[in-house]
C-alpha cells in the first residue's frame, strides 16, 4: 500500500495526441481553482480494486493533508514538500510538492493555459466536466484527470495514471469551504517515547 500511495503523490501527467480541448471549460476550471482558498471534506481512494477512506484538507497556497481512516498514514504538505508519514514505523518519505498532482491544485496562482501545466483533453457530461493534464516536458511520466461539478463549479474527483499505467481514483464528498485550520495543522506531529522515572512520556 505504501508503494501505491507514493505512486499516487509522485505521479505526473501524460499526453494525448488526438485530444480535443474546450477552452471555455479550461477557463471555468482555472477561475474556480483560483477562487478557492481552503477546503475540507472526505475522500475515497481506489486503486487496483481496493478502496481506502479518509479526510481531505487543503489551504492555498501549498498546504494539503490527507488522513486515512484505516491505515496509520498521513499525507501532509507544509507548502514546500509533501510528506508520506507512516505512523506505525515512525517513518517519513518526502517528495517536492511541485512534483505531485496536489501541487498543481494548490499553487499561489493556477494557470492552466500559459504555464507549465498542459491541458491535453476536455470532456463533459450532464453534471460534470473533466480536464486531463500533464506537465510540459514530462508527458511520458503519467497524467492527471480532474473532474469538476458543473453547477456550481466545484472539485469532484481526480484520477492519476503513473508511468507504469497504474491508476488511482480519488473521489471527494462533502467538500466545504474552510480556512480556519489550526496553526500546526499542516505539519506532522511526531511523538517519541522516552524513559522517565515515572514511566514513558511523549513529546512533539
Amino acid at each position: 500500500m505504501k508503494k501505491t500511495l507514493i505512486a499516487f503523490v509522485c505521479a505526473l501527467f501524460a499526453n494525448s495526441a488526438f485530444a480535443a480541448v474546450d477552452n471555455a471549460l479550461v477557463v471555468r476550471a482555472e477561475k474556480y481553482l483560483n477562487s478557492v482558498t481552503g477546503l475540507a471534506g472526505d475522500f475515497v481512494q481506489t486503486n487496483n480494486g481496493k478502496s481506502e477512506r479518509g479526510t481531505f484538507s487543503m489551504l492555498r497556497p501549498g498546504r494539503v493533508r490527507l488522513d486515512y481512516k484505516n491505515m496509520p498514514v498521513q499525507l501532509i504538505s507544509d507548502g514546500t514538500d509533501l510528506y508520506f508519514y507512516d505512523k506505525s514505523l515512525d517513518q517519513i518519505t518526502t517528495v517536492p510538492l511541485t512534483s505531485t498532482p496536489a501541487g498543481i491544485l494548490v499553487r499561489k496562482k493556477i494557470d492552466l493555459q500559459n504555464a507549465d501545466i498542459n491541458v491535453v483533453d476536455t470532456t463533459q457530461g450532464k453534471d460534470t466536466f473533466t480536464l486531463k493534464m500533464n506537465l510540459r516536458g514530462n508527458e511520458g511520466l503519467g497524467n492527471m484527470s480532474v473532474v469538476f461539478n458543473k453547477k456550481p463549479v466545484g472539485l469532484n474527483s481526480w484520477t492519476i495514471v503513473d508511468a507504469t499505467g497504474n491508476k488511482t481514483d480519488v473521489k471527494f464528498n462533502g467538500l466545504k469551504t474552510k480556512t480556519d485550520f489550526g496553526k500546526h495543522y499542516f505539519q506532522i506531529q511526531r511523538h517519541k517515547t522516552v524513559s522517565t522515572s515515572g514511566g514513558d512520556d511523549f513529546y512533539d
